[in-house]
């Protein structure tokens, strides 16, 4: 903290093209310089992959809570000690408030040297920046303009280019090191990435299926068949229809039930409509007539998405009262130490009767 710091802002949203002109600068910083930056938008997370990787040393500003815990470079850099992360606390609601304004006006406070990437003149950072002398501009308005860089080329990726990218993409080395490692364009690396990798969330998604299906200990139980495993497939926007069925459909005895996995860090304030909005709710209902068989969402909230501090076990039945605010999911909160598939499908039935006398 007491290193003469330079601070990276970028907005959201930078255009591809003009990620040639950011890194040329993250290039030219050396273990002397000390840079400040946040992780909130796409290209400060690729910058602060390129200081990481490049050792530069670097502190993080984040905001109440640090969550990408399991970040390599990250990582290495902290056992280096050429990073730190500093946490800052929140008074009011996400996106409320005079919070965010604060925020950047603090770390402004802290850094003489200020270098900008792509700046929307419509955000909320332009005006804070507005008739500073300490500013840097890595992209004027011509840069702007004459910035395109192709489209990515159908040129084929070869097995051993891919097995590269997947190594130094779970390594958390970021586009840039990438882009210089296999000399491909940056958008050329973005579109394989998202051809050939899963989102964050989605592969917490799996995590967490993968956790519940351990609950159901398969190896243990000859009555126990897993019949359905969902996988949710896409082609750009192109779904199947059949992503919208639960996760898991399994057969007990003569009896079939399906479960839908959903794991969150924490719950937001509108919480019931990311779970349980209404169109989500119809499917359920849907697969349920037309399948024959009793649908349960079982939620994991906090911790990891491999290790929930909290589980609940909701049968369909119980959703509607949830979203009406008749009924607590607290109600549903399901003993981890005690996971037992009689148990399971007997707690079925008696929260199945209870929502029944509720709704009447």
């Amino acid at each position: 903290m007491n290193r003469e710091k330079t601070l990276f802002l970028c907005s959201k949203m930078t255009p591809i093209g003009l990620y040639d002109y950011v890194f040329k600068w993250t290039d030219s910083l050396t273990e002397r310089d000390c840079i400040a930056c946040f992780n909130s938008t796409e290209m400060e997370s690729e910058v602060l992959k390129a200081l990481l990787v490049a050792k530069v040393p670097t502190i993080l500003f984040v905001m109440n809570r640090f969550t990408d815990v399991n970040n390599i470079q990250i990582e290495r850099a902290l056992k280096e000690n050429r990073m730190l992360i500093v946490i800052l606390r929140r008074n009011e609601p996400r996106g409320r408030g005079a919070t965010p304004r604060l925020r950047n006006e603090y770390v402004l406070s802290l850094c003489p040297h200020v270098v900008c990437g792509y700046i929307n003149k419509n955000g909320s950072v332009f005006p804070l920046l507005a008739g500073r002398r300490n500013v840097v501009n890595l992209i004027d308005e011509n840069a702007y303009l004459v910035a395109a860089e192709p489209f990515p080329s159908h040129e084929r990726w070869t097995v051993t280019q891919d097995k590269m990218l997947l190594r130094m993409f779970y390594n958390d080395m970021g586009i840039h090191a990438i882009h210089k490692r296999l000399q491909r364009t940056y958008a050329a690396v973005q579109s394989r990435i998202h051809s050939i990798t899963q989102p964050e969330e989605l592969l917490k998604g799996r995590e967490f299926e993968d956790y519940v299906l351990s609950l159901f200990n398969l190896q243990e139980s000859d009555e126990l068949i897993l019949q359905e495993w969902q996988g949710d497939k896409s082609y750009g926007m192109i779904q199947p229809e059949n992503n919208s069925n639960p996760d898991f459909v399994f057969r007990y005895r003569q009896d079939e039930f399906a479960v839908e996995c959903k794991w969150r860090g924490k719950l937001s304030q509108d919480w019931v409509n990311d779970l349980f909005p209404p169109r989500r709710i119809d499917n359920y209902k849907h697969f349920s007539q037309i399948r024959h068989m009793p649908v349960t969402v079982i939620l994991g909230v906090g911790g990891e998405p491999c290790n929930p501090e909290f589980l609940y076990k909701i049968p369909l039945e119980g959703i509607i009262p949830i979203t009406l605010g008749n009924q607590s999911i607290v109600d549903y909160l399901y003993p981890l130490s005690s996971f037992d598939i009689s148990t399971f499908l007997q707690q079925s039935e008696k929260h199945k009767e209870r929502a029944y006398t509720h709704n009447e």
